[in-house]
């Protein structure tokens, strides 16, 4: 799951939305005195960004799903220290050979009180795989039987393999064993959505007037530039334990006002913080910096059409030009890592594979070779390479692209900055826009192939650079069809290796989660996916906080 993003066609709606708030003397994003019912315990969250849509087939950034999480519920679900959990599902079963799963669904209802089924999941699953949806995540799903041949057009929905075998139970058949699926089905590409409103209403039924939900909680207004909200479902089936009766979700782009309403109690709690401001806020705010290992990584990417990045030499000459261990100890200064591979440190079922060489090596060699590679490639002094970055604007980003153009002009290179909002960068490398991306990518589930099925060439979209080796291919198939653990792993291993030293990307940094938490919220538990579902939350002082 990749930061948040925007595509084109809202854009445009999002910047003349702004401009009339500010007309109206009004800042997208500040939280107004919020009108929380007597007697009711509210919590307001700064969620980082706008958020693109609220149909779960139509999103893949972080920001979208943390609204998501709190208002539809998969097969499966996130406990709230992000462990598997049942979800929509009570139990279920697999066959001997891992092609076969069967899911038992509880007794539910959705917001409407219409009966949850397994035929809103067929509904569900063959929506997002048809090509007409244009799911961006749909690629996710391929463990499935007949996914990529129905999301590619060439087959019907109908033949994809799932069943509902009765209203209440749901069989799912694979291509290959999938030992994450049950992680893939607490993802939001694998939520239900309601059959009998999306046939009524088409893609307006993710308006809040038309929204019908399956989770804890349902929308029931979205101002843009304001605020999403949601109340509790009194029909969701652990409604009983449920604490927080309402949520207000502000799009927070500016930390550090975010930082202020925090510190001032008009936000509970915040998304993100400005990392070089981690110490201090930690020394002025005692108890409310969050932070955690974080199964994600920051990477540029290169776009493979620029014919200068198409020669592997310019390509390594870059990525080990860049400084990170300054980036991170003294620009960040957050916990992040250098990273000079792709797949995080502390992800499940894997080893983690060893750096290139030059890793190890002094930061002038590196330098010394890296203008040694682009003199080989007939780049020097008399003929530099030109290109240009283009980035996020975000906090991270907009602190440490400077220091890569300045990286990287120590070897010759005439590198130019494209600061964009992050929704119109993502849309730009998903249209391969650009000559090198600032790019990151958080875990959809605790699992590499996570990471690494972003560079198989039948990804599409999310391969911006549209990196395309056989042999990888052929590890990632071995992996997919291989049911000891252990030699998977070794199999994903040799697909990472191939891809870094084909560096089809340069990793830069590993990162943390970073919060800002207000010590009034209770069951809030650190995780390395950076999962907080509200149902788990409570505030203090509330009737219905927990006892101390």
């Amino acid at each position: 799951m990749y930061r948040p993003f925007r595509r084109n066609h809202g854009i445009l709606a999002l910047g003349f939305a702004s401009a009339f708030l500010l007309l109206q003397g009004c800042t997208p994003g500040k939280p107004r005195v919020d009108d929380c019912p007597a007697g009711k315990v509210c919590l307001r969250a700064g969620n980082g960004v706008e958020v693109l849509s609220l149909d779960p087939h139509k999103v893949s950034g972080v920001g979208d799903h943390r609204v998501l999480l709190d208002s539809m519920v998969g097969l499966t679900m996130a406990d709230a220290s992000d462990k598997v959990a049942p979800g929509a599902a009570e139990r279920w079963e697999t066959s001997a050979d891992g092609l076969t799963w069967t899911f038992y669904l509880r007794d539910a209802v959705w917001s409407d009180g219409v009966p949850l089924t397994a035929d809103d999941f067929v509904f569900s699953l063959r929506r997002i795989l048809n090509p007409a949806t244009a799911a961006e995540y749909a690629s996710l799903l391929y463990p499935i039987l007949g996914a990529q041949a129905v999301n590619e057009g060439k087959a019907a929905p109908e033949t994809l393999g799932v069943r509902a075998v009765t209203p209440r139970i749901l069989e799912i058949r694979l291509e290959h064993p999938a030992p994450y699926l049950l992680q893939l089905a607490k993802h939001q590409t694998m939520y239900p959505v309601p059959k009998h409103v999306v046939e009524k209403y088409g893609n307006a039924w993710s308006k809040p007037e038309h929204y019908v939900s399956n989770g804890p909680y349902t929308i029931v207004s979205w101002k843009l530039g304001d605020r999403i909200r949601a109340v509790k479902n009194p029909r969701y089936w652990d409604a009983a334990k449920v604490c927080v009766d309402q949520i207000s979700y502000y799009p927070t782009t500016d930390n550090i006002t975010a930082e202020r309403q925090v510190r001032n109690g008009e936000l509970d709690m915040n998304a993100d913080i400005q990392s070089n401001r981690i110490a201090l806020l930690r020394e002025q705010m005692p108890g409310y910096v969050r932070t955690h290992t974080y199964l994600g990584v920051s990477y540029l990417t290169y776009n493979n059409s620029v014919v200068a990045l198409r020669d592997v030499r310019v390509r390594r000459a870059l990525a080990m030009a860049i400084d990170r261990e300054f980036i991170t100890k003294k620009l960040m200064r957050g916990g992040q890592q250098p990273a000079y591979t792709f797949v995080p440190p502390g992800v499940a079922n894997y080893q983690a594979v060893q750096p290139p060489e030059w890793a190890a090596w002094p930061f002038e060699k590196r330098q010394a070779e890296a203008r040694r590679l682009l003199a080989e490639a007939g780049y020097g002094p008399g003929r530099p390479l030109r290109i240009e970055i283009k980035h996020r604007n975000s906090a991270d980003p907009s602190l440490i692209m400077p220091a890569i153009q300045a990286d990287w002009k120590s070897i010759g290179v005439e590198a130019r900055l494209a600061q964009n909002e992050p929704q119109i960068a993502y849309a730009a490398y998903r249209a391969r826009d650009f000559e090198v991306g600032d790019a990151a990518w958080v875990a959809d589930y605790n699992d590499p192939m996570t990471f690494l099925y972003l560079m198989n060439s039948t990804t599409g979209a999310q391969n911006y650079g549209d990196y395309k080796n056989p042999a990888f291919d052929a590890l990632l198939k071995k992996a997919d069809n291989e049911p000891d653990a252990v030699v998977r792993a070794g199999y994903l291993a040799q697909a990472e290796r191939i891809m870094l030293d084909d560096a089809t990307i340069a990793p830069v940094f590993f990162y943390v989660n970073k919060n800002l938490v207000s010590p009034r919220v209770t069951g809030w538990i650190a995780n390395l996916g950076d999962i907080h579902p509200t149902q788990f939350l409570c505030v203090k002082g509330s009737p219905k906080a927990p006892a101390a």
